[in-house]
């Protein structure tokens, strides 16, 4: 007996999915068209029949802007993975049919970018080749990220906050020193008397959401200096960029010291004797399964270790 319509599985076109994930991506119809080189009524025409083929909106109107319904949400992340695993076929097809194995990372906004590359400089050292995806958010995008399996690792300055509802595990992986920089005129200034010529001076301090600040503002008190805090960050670049202009102090860990005072032009005022940086990896499992995460976690032990120092 011949199945009625209603019972009829949805056939999936392919060329919509793609222009969906298109427009998920994008955000919008025009920047969509602009990307696929279609007319935007075209594409909202392709859109429409991808709908309607699967019963289910995938958009809604928020004001003026396109949202994703919680069915495209889910649609969205199938997507990725599908286009993803062509992304890999056309790799490994071009390298001879030797398969790579993606890593996608998400990096907190808050890890400064040289210590994200040695921390991760492991993963592209494997026998086994691997394509390194990195991401760069906040952390509580990252983790939903991470939830719905759009992520292998999100690296960062804390474990997980204890109001998620997101099942996941966090894995230490070690600590530092904090060193306080500035341009060399300010350093020459400041270093003399260091600690208590903090006292008044310019200082891009670190925003509300990094960890380490807190500790860093209770070594200014028990030191009893109080630095004038002229902008607050939670991009560890951005803070840096506006250190190289002079605008006053930056802290960095002291394990990549060397790096950005040579990349800004910095110099080292001084050490925050007693206040650590703490960075984490955490995965949507306990077992570290992938072989990338499994790299990390073992050699961040002697980048990311105070006694050591």
């Amino acid at each position: 007996m011949k199945a009625s319509s209603a019972e009829t599985p949805a056939r999936l076109n392919y060329r919509q999915l793609q222009q969906f994930w298109a427009v998920a991506r994008a955000g919008s119809i025009q920047r969509a068209s602009a990307q696929l080189d279609l007319a935007p009524q075209t594409l909202s025409g392709q859109i429409a029949s991808l709908e309607a083929s699967l019963g289910v909106p995938l958009f809604q109107r928020v004001g003026r802007r396109l949202e994703l319904t919680e069915t495209g949400r889910m649609v969205s992340s199938y997507a990725d993975q599908i286009f993803a695993l062509g992304r890999e076929l056309e790799d490994a097809l071009r390298s001879g049919g030797q398969r790579t194995l993606p890593f996608r990372v998400g990096i907190s906004e808050v890890v400064p970018k040289s210590l994200a590359y040695r921390l991760l400089a492991p993963a592209l050292a494997l026998s086994e080749p691997i394509r390194l995806v990195c991401r760069e958010d906040k952390l509580g995008r990252l983790l939903a990220e991470l939830a719905i399996h759009r992520l292998d690792l999100v690296l960062t300055d804390r474990p997980l906050p204890a109001d998620t509802d997101i099942r996941a595990h966090a894995h230490r992986l070690g600590e530092c020193g904090t060193v306080l920089l500035a341009t060399p005129a300010i350093a020459a200034r400041l270093r003399p008397g260091f600690p208590a010529s903090l006292d008044g001076a310019p200082l891009l301090a670190p925003g509300e959401d990094i960890a380490m600040r807190a500790r860093l503002l209770r070594w200014f008190d028990e030191q009893r200096v109080r630095p004038r805090i002229i902008g607050e960050f939670d991009d560890s670049a951005l803070m840096k960029a506006f250190g190289a202009g002079g605008a006053g102090l930056v802290v960095a860990p002291d394990v990549v010291a060397a790096e950005v005072c040579r990349h800004y032009g910095l110099e080292v005022v001084g050490h925050a004797n007693g206040v650590s940086e703490r960075f984490y990896a955490i995965t949507a499992q306990r077992r570290m399964s992938h072989p990338a995460v499994r790299a990390i976690h073992e050699q961040a032990r002697g980048l990311l270790s105070q006694e050591s120092r």
